[in-house]
């Protein structure tokens, strides 16, 4: 179905000198060489003439040359911008605040990470207790001079003697995994390499050794676009080199599998669950570890549901699955009769995001309209409390070993920075543990949910946040974000960034689009694979809402997005320019035909359908922002970002929709991308590259959306 019919190569550009073309409005802008390519998929006639900018940046002089030549650009054109600095001063000045994480213990030692403010990456700290001063444990910030090395997880042994630790480099998804002697602080030459994501491991009961998850090597020059097949589960015995590592299990009729592996609450069964891609729906194998040469056992034979796995009472295993039960119930399987399905908490109206054992209590989190909730059961179902929460927002970290009777969580609010409580699971008790201090003062904004219809009358909800006294005069600079994919909820949650942006007079619009978990599975669905359109229905009649309302008008209201979201902001621009004044796609999907090729790109045709699907194929083209891009039409002021180690959307979906958008540009507006260097799709990012990305972001809406900042 995918046969090249023509490919011609225009004129090369000479390296190092990229000469500057201007657009109608005198513009410039570096020249981007165009192929003369096409192809016919699926009778289709395909024209992809920035193919070139896919080649890894790292490799490549040429897509080197360009990347610097549009970073000139970019940033001559933000060093014009007055108010920039005054933005990144007063962002610095906000970021600088003390940040604790909820303290947790593992061997009779408690942990916590902490970051004094303006730190690259925070520092694990160990104390004798919760509320001790403690001491540095960990600290990433001695990894490398520019803080680009990070920490990306953690995992300790049954008894806290030893700890497993993932490094990620530059922002990539590629982790190297070493472990340390707690009670000495020295590194084993045991390192684990080709982890991806988490690097996430789980112990044996004798902490002797871990199983974990890897892929093969990739061959030189692919490690950061090569697609990722092929994972297996393996386990580690301390003070061996991976090579002796004993494979545990693979599929390798099933390359494009992937894999979870966790041992069980008594250490007798490691659950493997396995994936096809990003959705939740699972199978789950167990293989009884006393028996040493027994195989996985079936338990789950279909992807068709969730099947995550909660606890265990010896054979009975508990997991959280959406089986009859789209927004989430608790259930449990006990190995002896597998076939059997126990109900223990059955489904509610809301939905379940999350479900945990704390004093030997289930403890399950609920979404209720977008923020949380959290209800306790006891083993048998039987409903025991809510937990009591201090307002509207995101209460997360409730997590713990199954006998602890206290734990710590954080909860946190679009104007409340992450307060940790203490929880007692004995008497239900929550008390303020620790409440950081910021430079401002919440009580000065307001937060509101509001609901709107979509445009096939769909009731979706939205946050909005702003100063107090806010005119309703349809002139307020308006960030308008969203998500919508993936089972990914949107909650309140606290962000610098957002927080100087309202200090500067903005309008913060936060909307929770279908294709979230909001609303468990079924919401989810309705905006995946050929119902993906839903989702950009919902973003557009948010903007059309605000507007309505007189929040803002198309002038200046903005929209914002990353990765799945980027891809949102990158859909909505194209099909209704006209609605926004300036557009900030962050590490977007932009080809909808080719993202499959690419890393992790061939999980995601679980929301996005595949391009290889003849009906698939129909509706991502009609989507897809590099191919619906058309040449003489006036698109909003759009600043791209991305980062060149970004190996999970690699890069070049970016380059080739700037390249493309900044050739079809006819109005007046900038079209300008901002590739960040040493960073990759986000996690880990230092907080000095977080501050500079962030005003750069702000200053572009100042000048494009004509703001005036508050107090001027």
């Amino acid at each position: 179905m995918f046969q090249q019919t023509r490919i011609g190569i225009a004129s090369l550009i000479v390296i190092g000198l990229l000469p500057l073309v201007m657009n109608a409005q005198h513009q410039p802008y570096p020249e981007t060489r165009k192929l003369d390519l096409v192809e016919s998929l699926h009778g289709v006639e395909v024209a992809d003439p920035y193919r070139w900018l896919e080649d890894d940046v790292r490799v490549s002089k040429e897509v080197r040359a360009w990347v610097e030549a549009q970073n000139r650009v970019t940033f001559d054109f933000l060093g014009k911008i007055p108010e920039r600095e005054r933005i990144r001063a007063r962002l610095a000045e906000l970021w600088d605040f003390e940040r604790v994480s909820a303290p947790f213990e593992h061997g009779g030692r408690w942990y916590q990470f902490r970051n004094d403010g303006l730190q690259n990456q925070s520092v694990l700290f160990t104390m004798a207790k919760p509320d001790g001063e403690g001491e540095v444990f960990l600290d990433p910030n001695a990894w490398t001079a520019d803080g680009t090395a990070a920490l990306a997880g953690l995992s300790f042994s049954e008894d806290g003697a030893w700890l497993a630790v993932a490094r990620a480099e530059s922002g990539s998804d590629w982790r190297k995994l070493r472990v340390m002697e707690v009670a000495t602080g020295r590194w084993l030459d045991d390192e684990l390499s080709w982890l991806k994501y988490s690097g996430s491991v789980s112990w044996t009961r004798d902490g002797k050794g871990f199983f974990y998850t890897r892929y093969p090597e990739p061959r030189e020059g692919e490690e950061f676009q090569s697609l990722n097949l092929g994972m297996k589960i393996l386990y580690h015995r301390l003070g061996s080199r991976q090579a002796q590592d004993v494979l545990v299990f693979e599929k390798p009729e099933e390359p494009r599998w992937s894999f979870g592996a966790q041992v069980s609450d008594d250490g007798r069964y490691l659950i493997i669950t396995a994936r096809t891609g990003t959705s939740a729906r699972q199978r789950v194998f167990v293989r009884d570890l006393l028996e040493p040469y027994g195989t996985a056992e079936v338990l789950v034979d279909a992807f068709e549901n969730r099947w995550d796995y909660v606890g265990s009472d010896g054979s009975l295993l508990y997991f959280h699955t959406d089986l009859d039960a789209p927004r989430g119930r608790v259930v449990a399987r006990d190995l002896r009769r597998p076939a059997e399905i126990i109900e223990i908490v059955p489904e509610r109206e809301e939905t379940i995001e999350h479900v945990a054992f704390i004093g030997d209590l289930l403890h399950l989190s609920y979404l209720k309209d977008a923020h949380s909730e959290v209800r306790v059961h006891r083993r048998s179902g039987e409903f025991l409390r809510r937990v009591a929460l201090p307002g509207l927002g995101t209460a997360s970290g409730f997590a713990g070993e199954r006998d602890d009777t206290d734990c710590y969580f954080s909860f946190s609010s679009f104007t409340r920075p992450g307060e940790i409580w203490h929880y007692d699971a004995i008497s239900g008790e929550t008390t303020i543990f620790r409440r950081p201090e910021l430079k401002f003062d919440p009580e000065d904004y307001l937060v509101e949910q509001v609901f709107y219809g979509s445009k096939d009358g769909t009731r979706v909800p939205m946050f909005l946040a702003h100063r107090k006294g806010l005119a309703r005069d349809g002139k307020n600079p308006t960030l308008l974000y969203g998500y919508g994919g993936f089972n990914i909820s949107l909650t309140p949650s606290f962000s610098v960034a957002r927080l100087a942006w309202m200090e500067m007079g903005g309008v913060l619009a936060i909307a929770n689009l279908r294709g979230g978990g909001e609303y468990g599975e079924a919401w989810h669905e309705a905006g995946t694979r050929q119902h993906k359109q839903n989702v950009f229905d919902d973003f557009i009649a948010a903007a059309e809402w605000l507007t309505a309302e007189k929040y803002c008008d198309a002038a200046h209201l903005a929209i914002q997005g990353g990765s799945n979201g980027g891809l949102l902001v990158g859909a909505c621009m194209t099909q209704r320019p006209e609605l926004f004044g300036a557009c900030l796609p962050a590490v977007g999907v932009m080809d909808m035909l080719r993202f499959h090729k690419f890393t992790a790109g061939r999980f995601w045709v679980d929301d996005y359908g595949s391009p290889d699907d003849p009906d698939d194929f129909a509706a991502l083209r009609a989507y897809s922002p590099y191919h619906n891009l058309k040449a003489g039409r006036s698109y909003p002021a759009t600043l791209v970002t991305t980062a060149d180690t970004d190996d999970r959307v690699v890069p070049g979906h970016s380059f080739k929709f700037i390249a493309a958008l900044q050739a079809a540009q006819a109005g007046p507006a900038p079209t300008l991308i901002r590739i960040e260097t040493s960073a990759g799709h986000g996690a880990g990012t230092p907080t000095s590259k977080l501050i500079e990305s962030h005003a750069d972001q702000w200053a572009f809406l100042v000048a494009t959306l004509h703001m005036k900042l508050a107090g001027d």
